[in-house]
Parts: structure tokens; C-alpha cells; sequence
């Protein structure tokens, strides 16, 4: 019987967009939460700051995504549409290229041939996206989807650092936001590891080095400014 193997490619699109918005969504509001709260400002002025980098960063995060998702998915149309000029005005060519493409492979020449003229009957256009562009329906660029995950992950991400605040004494906000921020970047790390098949205790790492880091820097200069000001 015929099955279908999905592969965890398929899933690169929008698990790119979602882990890079989380991701982004609590290192950047937990480290502008711990500048400021490292500044000994009141705990509405850091649940404003919080508030407003959640909706800041969730609008670029998506404008981000979708300009240059967009890019890349014009730069696929304008592939296609040469290709398809270079089909109509001299497809021998075409099917040349695609001979030689698949005797690169290993293929004999008679057979890359073969293969080359079946497939080109088939669809050649689809032949020469996926041969000689590596252009694929699972890849493809959706520069609408990338922008809607991006914005919605990071909302979540950042809200990690905004519900902390509301919950946590004012005594102890930058170690409770920081505690609570790289508990879930750890959690984060390994789930996005293990649904793209990598190690989980190395994605969990990484993403924690870097958002510790970030928030060291920032309550450094929290403390730093306070200390100025004072």
C-alpha cells in the first residue's frame, strides 16, 4: 500500500516562526522588565514597560516576518516565471539541463534522459522548480503565515514576564521575572529541539545562554542608570 512519510521539513516554516517569536517575545520584555525594575522604578511604571514591549514587539516581529518572507517568496516568482519563459522559448535546452542535472546525481546518461523527458511531460515546470530551484510546496515561502506565528508567539512569549509582574512582590521582581523567563526559555528550547528532531538538553542550552545574557546586560544598565541618576 501506498503511505505518506512527513517529515520534520515540512514543519520548518512555521516552527522557525513560532520559536524565533517566543523566543524573542520573553527574552525581550523580561530583559527591558529587568532593566527597568533593576532601576528601582515603581511596579506600574515596569508593568507599562512590559505591557507596551509586548505590543511593540509583537507588531514588528510581524512586519518583520512578513517583509522578508515576501521577499523571498518574490524571489521564488520571479525563479518560476523565468523558467517558464525559458520552457516555451526552448524547452531542449531545458530538458538538457535536466539531464545533466540528474547525471550529476548518478544517474546514466540514457537514463537521466528518460527520466528527464518522462518528468518533463508530466509537468515541467514542476520538474525544474523542485530539480534545478529546489523549490518545493513544503518550503515554500507564506509570508502571511510567518507573520501571524511570529506575532502571536511572541505575544505569548512576552505575556511569560507581564503575568510575573502582576503576580510577583515588587521586593523581588528582577529575580522572579528572571527566574520564571528562563524557566520557560529552557522549556521552550527543548520542546522546539524535539519537534525538529535535534537534541533537547543543546536547544534548551542555547536558548538559555542567550537570554541570560540579555538579561544581565539589561539589568546591568537598570542598575547602572539608577545609580547616575541617584
Amino acid at each position: 500500500m501506498a503511505h505518506r512519510e512527513r517529515h520534520r521539513s515540512e514543519r520548518i516554516g512555521w516552527l522557525r516562526a513560532a520559536v524565533l517569536g517566543a523566543n524573542d517575545g520573553i527574552v525581550s520584555t523580561a530583559s527591558l522588565v529587568v532593566g527597568v525594575a533593576a532601576a528601582e522604578a515603581a511596579s506600574h511604571d515596569v508593568l507599562v514597560a512590559g505591557v507596551a514591549g509586548l505590543v511593540a514587539g509583537a507588531l514588528s516581529m510581524a512586519a518583520g516576518e512578513y517583509v522578508s518572507v515576501s521577499s523571498q517568496a518574490d524571489t521564488e516568482k520571479a525563479d518560476l516565471a523565468r523558467e517558464r519563459r525559458e520552457l516555451a522559448t526552448d524547452p531542449q535546452a531545458e530538458e538538457d539541463e535536466l539531464t545533466g542535472i540528474y547525471v550529476r546525481r548518478g544517474l546514466e546518461p540514457d537514463m537521466a534522459r528518460a527520466v528527464a523527458r518522462q518528468l518533463t511531460a508530466k509537468g515541467a515546470l514542476a520538474a525544474h522548480a523542485r530539480d534545478e530551484l529546489s523549490l518545493t510546496e513544503a518550503l515554500a515561502a507564506r509570508p502571511l503565515q510567518a507573520a501571524l506565528w511570529s506575532a502571536a508567539t511572541f505575544a505569548i512569549g512576552a505575556g511569560v514576564p507581564v503575568v510575573t509582574i502582576l503576580v510577583a512582590p515588587a521586593t523581588t521582581l528582577v529575580l522572579a521575572v528572571s527566574v520564571v523567563s528562563l524557566l520557560c526559555l529552557v522549556t521552550l528550547g527543548a520542546v522546539a529541539a524535539r519537534i525538529g528532531g535535534a537534541p533537547m538538553l543543546i536547544g534548551a542550552a542555547r536558548v538559555t545562554m542567550w537570554g541570560m545574557l540579555a538579561m544581565l546586560a539589561t539589568a546591568a544598565v537598570g542598575r547602572l542608570f539608577n545609580t547616575t541618576v541617584a
